[in-house]
């Protein structure tokens, strides 16, 4: 409630509704005087974040360690005690992709890919001599003849190389020499090939920070996509119970992502320390945080829907089974956008 002087006039300045009271009824607006000075500003700043800190505190309470209280609670009205959920998801999500993308840096990244042309050559030249002084470095107990060694290193060459073509120009003359025979997806896929060769300047490393770049900064958008998605196979899961709606699931699987940006967060922080201080032991606490997340959500599952034990477990697998195949086809899907974006 603000300080303000009360307006005598009894129209709204927001809406121009009549105010019987203090508020308008209509859209909620305080029937005040426009003019506030700079310290009722600044005082009502502090009050607004102290208001929302006492919400998301206590609501985060409830959150933990009371798995499906707050979703049970939005279902039933109950939503002027507690910090609305979309408004608590976007703070924790931003808190933790800030904080995992300040941990992890995808331009650390180097692979070891394939082998310049000199040293290509220079393996193909072996004597036999050399090259069985060459294999007895290696730790691959696969390879024992240099004809095994040009064949894996020919496949990983194959496999990492951003593209065998030198341009567009030498691709499309292959093809129309008849010296290949691409079909249409194989066709765009080479083309891509080539155009990323050119971009990187056929630096394989760069191309994959970039690829690891670009995937990894569209992971909140995933991770908000699959939300949606969650709540209809939940729906699909209680089609029976009528009273939960397809918001109501949605609210549960709002919770769900919270409290797992929470575990997320806590394990980024144990790895954190175990780089520190080198304490094994410590890895025993993110295998806690892991298994606290599945006892959590079926613990959530059970009081948010209300059913028994053996109901429960089996909607639990099947829920989690279903989750694992569409966070699946989400990934690959977004790996091929951000290849084609990259």
């Amino acid at each position: 409630m603000s300080h303000l002087k009360e307006r005598k006039e009894k129209n709204c300045l927001n809406c121009n509704a009549v105010v019987e009271g203090k508020y308008c009824s209509i859209c909620g607006q305080e029937n005040i005087e426009p003019a506030e000075s700079a310290w009722h500003l600044t005082t009502h700043f502090f009050n607004d974040i102290t208001h929302f800190d006492g919400k998301f505190f206590s609501s985060l309470n409830y959150l933990i360690f009371k798995p499906g209280f707050l979703s049970s609670e939005y279902k039933l009205g109950r939503r002027a005690s507690y910090l609305n959920p979309v408004r608590m998801y976007v703070f924790t999500s931003f808190l933790f992709f800030l904080v995992f993308f300040s941990v992890y840096h995808v331009d650390e990244l180097h692979v070891d890919t394939n082998f310049d042309a000199k040293s290509w050559e220079a393996i193909r030249n072996m004597d036999s001599t050399q090259i069985n002084n060459y294999l007895a470095t290696l730790e691959d107990t696969s390879v024992h003849t240099k004809d095994q060694l040009i064949q894996k290193l020919s496949a990983r060459k194959k496999g990492f190389s951003i593209s065998s073509y030198r341009d567009k120009k030498e691709y499309d003359s292959l093809l129309a020499s008849g010296a290949i025979k691409d079909g249409w997806l194989k066709k765009k896929w080479n083309y891509r090939q080539i155009a990323l060769k050119e971009k990187y300047n056929g630096d394989s490393n760069k191309m994959l920070q970039a690829l690891l770049g670009s995937f990894s900064h569209r992971f909140p958008q995933m991770l908000f996509l699959s939300l949606p998605l969650f709540a209809f196979i939940s729906r699909l899961l209680y089609i029976r119970r009528k009273e939960f709606y397809y918001v109501s699931h949605g609210i549960f699987a709002i919770h769900l992502y919270i409290f797992t940006f929470i575990i997320l967060l806590a394990n980024i922080g144990v790895n954190s320390l175990i780089d520190l201080t080198s304490w094994d032991w410590l890895n025993w606490v993110n295998g806690f945080l892991y298994i606290w997340l599945f006892v959590y959500q079926y613990k959530a599952m059970r009081n948010f829907y209300g059913q028994g034990r053996g109901k429960t477990i089996v909607k639990f697998i099947i829920l989690n089974i279903a989750l694992l195949f569409l966070m699946v086809f989400i990934f690959l899907g977004f790996l091929v956008f951000s290849y084609l974006k990259v």
